[in-house]
């Protein structure tokens, strides 16, 4: 008998990628205004160094590990604890200076101080757009009459916690949230569903995890033992990572949840 569900954070109740999008938009367009240079150009070069300069620093392996991509190191200030975080806290003013830095003059612009002007506007543009998915709320509304929820989210507790803070209506419907930076280890990982379960009391058997990403929110739940359902929004192709069911919308959930 199912007595929970646990949910997945980013792309699955917050549209994240849009977010994203929004940001690197206004960003790009405003630095653009007095170039002959295409918003879009700029926004997929400075997507590009930001994934280069990000792959050299030496906490890549601990960002992979808690899933803290490189657009996220654009706006994140990493106030957290312990020495992993420090150092992407010391590092970080200068990777968000140069990945707009070097876009710029990947497309023909060599301007520092416009570059530094745009390492600060993007996190203040990516504040302004929080996204949830239209079924979001009205899901959680309906599950939480007859289940506990749990929130499963990988990232910086500094970043996913102003994502929470610019969408305040969200956690009141969740029991517990749980934030990979926090606890030490991300998804995929099984430590963190473990950690789940007993932080509720559940086995395994008793629960749901949801999620949009096969490769951390499925293949963990799948190694725990946790029935795994892929919210396929986007008609993505399916890996060798199989879930237990798949979802195109939240809404979906009801039927799967009486049969």
């Amino acid at each position: 008998m199912i007595k929970a569900i646990f949910f997945d954070l980013d792309d699955t109740l917050l549209w994240d990628e849009k977010s994203v999008k929004k940001a690197f938009e206004a960003t790009c367009e405003y630095a653009v205004k007095d170039f002959d240079v295409d918003a879009l150009t700029l926004e997929e070069a400075v997507r590009k160094e930001a994934r280069t300069l990000y792959a050299g620093f030496d906490t890549y392996e601990f960002t992979k590990l808690i899933g803290i991509n490189p657009f996220e190191g654009l706006w994140g200030e990493f106030t957290d604890e312990g020495k992993d975080f420090e150092k992407m806290a010391e590092m970080a003013p200068d990777y968000q200076k140069n990945a707009w830095i070097n876009g710029l003059k990947a497309v023909g612009i060599d301007d520092k101080s416009l570059g530094i002007d745009l390492a600060h506007r993007f996190p203040k543009e990516r504040k302004k757009f929080p996204f949830l998915f239209e079924d979001a709320i009205e899901t959680l509304e309906k599950l939480t009459k007859d289940y506990k929820l749990l929130m499963l989210t990988n990232g910086s507790p500094q970043l996913q916690n102003i994502k929470l803070e610019i969408t305040p209506e969200l956690v009141p419907y969740f029991d517990q949230v749980i934030i990979s930076g926090a606890f030490g280890k991300g998804k995929p990982d099984k430590s963190i569903f473990e950690y789940a379960l007993n932080v509720m009391d559940l086995k395994p058997e008793e629960v749901l995890m949801v999620g949009d990403n096969l490769m951390t929110d499925i293949l963990g739940a799948n190694r725990t033992g946790i029935p795994s359902v892929w919210l396929n929004r986007f008609e993505k192709e399916a890996t060798d990572v199989k879930p237990a069911y798949e979802i195109k919308t939240l809404h979906e959930l009801f039927s799967l949840l009486k049969a």
